[in-house]
């Protein structure tokens, strides 16, 4: 039987996950796949720390230039995160001739062309299915189970840390950063939330399926893409009372030759399979024209579901090195920008919910409602929440519209605070 050598850079969450999956599952994956894979070095600037995973001390470097360099290493994985460093072992043990497996989201949304250039150059795969949706296989799925679709759009639950605290708010009538404090307490969430909570998480991991769907590469600046950081507790409710659940959704569809590619948070309805994923899973729907809706389910981060979907991918090279074959082609994009473009975000339909502080007094809804209709916004419902007064003379009112461009509703949000009739900037939000 033939030995595929292995080498992990970062010994962290994830790479000690992949290191343990290695070392305990050998046998078994040598009786699944036809391949002896050999765990041979891991790399880390702190190889002292006790990771739970006995990994024979010989293994161990804190020099990641002898992964990338060693000749038994024929499949480097890259665990390490970020754009820095990452980027430059990956394309060094590509220039070697290895082929790599990573989970890196940031570094693939951001240089995931120049990488898979250097790949096909090199004629080396390149595999990374942990890097969008952790334990759920969606990157294999769309490059090879739906292979024979267009796809027509897909709709993402993509950070567990956003899920978890929306879940928490709905669940328990709590203001965000109540929860995201507990969250943090917890390890959900890190002490620097950012990334995840201002939505630039699930933004890097859009990007990677809009390159699988439609072979496209967008910069992450010119996608339209809006956090939780800012929602309030009475939309949460307000949206449940409505019949919706409130997720953080990355949205892509295309139509014609433009892509529509968004990350913010929208009303989903209760009776919709998304809106039962709860806590900190993650989920997937995808429409392809001819399997029409599939959904994909499961932990969308730690140590063991993402080194579950990284040694996957591991198992799937070593078979094609075995076979003295590689593939890069099946594991990258195909991209064709020429065909497709970025649609711009005011040009994004979709319906929304829009909470306004309207006047206590005669005429004021009417004056509202008339100028969404001059901007040819129509009104679905519209609901006087029945709460107390804020005393200052304004009440919450909800509205729910038909399908609106973005522009023209933004124009009339515009109008409507500069003539008085409510009394705070209105909340808008998208709605499937």
């Amino acid at each position: 039987m033939k030995q595929i050598g292995v080498g992990i850079l970062g010994f962290g969450t994830v790479g000690a996950g992949v290191a343990d999956g290695l070392l305990r599952h050998r046998e078994l994956m040598a009786q699944r796949l036809g391949v002896d894979i050999a765990l041979k070095r891991v790399a880390d600037l702190d190889i002292v720390t006790d990771r739970g995973v006995a990994v024979p001390a010989d293994m161990l470097t804190t020099d990641a230039g002898q992964v990338v360099a060693d000749p038994e290493v024929a499949i480097v994985v890259e665990t390490i995160g970020g754009t820095g460093i990452a980027k430059d072992l990956v394309l060094s043990a590509i220039g070697n001739g290895k082929c790599v497996v990573t989970a890196n989201k940031k570094l693939l949304a951001e240089h995931g062309r120049e990488i898979f250039d250097a790949a096909a150059k090199n004629n080396v795969d390149i595999y990374f299915g942990a890097s969008v949706g952790g334990g759920i296989p969606v990157i294999r799925v769309l490059r090879e189970g739906l292979s024979g679709n267009e796809i027509e759009s897909i709709d993402g639950i993509l950070n567990g840390t956003c899920n978890y605290i929306l879940t928490r708010m709905e669940n328990e009538g709590l203001p965000f950063g109540e929860v995201l404090k507990d969250a943090q307490r917890l390890g959900y969430a890190e002490a620097n939330p950012s990334l995840d909570v201002d939505g630039f998480d699930t933004a890097h991991k859009a990007c990677i399926l809009a390159a699988l769907a439609y072979g496209f590469q967008p910069s992450l600046s010119e996608v339209n893409v809006e956090g939780i950081r800012n929602l309030a507790r009475e939309d949460v409710k307000y949206a449940a009372d409505s019949g919706y659940r409130i997720k953080l959704l990355a949205r892509l569809a295309k139509d014609g030759d433009e892509v529509e590619i968004s990350v913010a948070p929208t009303l989903v309805p209760k009776t919709h399979m998304l809106a039962s994923v709860n806590y900190a899973f993650n989920a997937v729907w995808i429409k392809g024209d001819m399997s029409d809706y599939t959904m994909y389910y499961g932990r969308g981060a730690g140590r063991e579901p993402t080194a579950s979907t990284v040694i996957g991918d591991i198992g799937d090279i070593a078979r094609n090195l075995a076979c003295g074959e590689t593939r890069y082609m099946r594991g990258a994009p195909s991209y064709g920008e020429e065909s497709v473009r970025l649609r711009k975000a005011g040009d994004i339909a979709s319906r929304f919910y829009i909470r306004f502080m309207v006047a206590d007094r005669a005429g004021a809804f009417g004056t509202m409602a008339a100028t969404l209709g001059r901007h040819d916004v129509s009104i679905l419902a519209a609901n006087s929440q029945n709460t107390d007064k804020t005393g200052n003379g304004f009440v919450p009112v909800v509205v729910l519209t038909h399908e609106a461009r973005s522009s023209d509703l933004e124009k009339a949000l515009d109008e409507i605070e500069a003539s008085g009739v409510v009394g705070a900037k209105p909340v808008k939000l998208r709605m499937l």
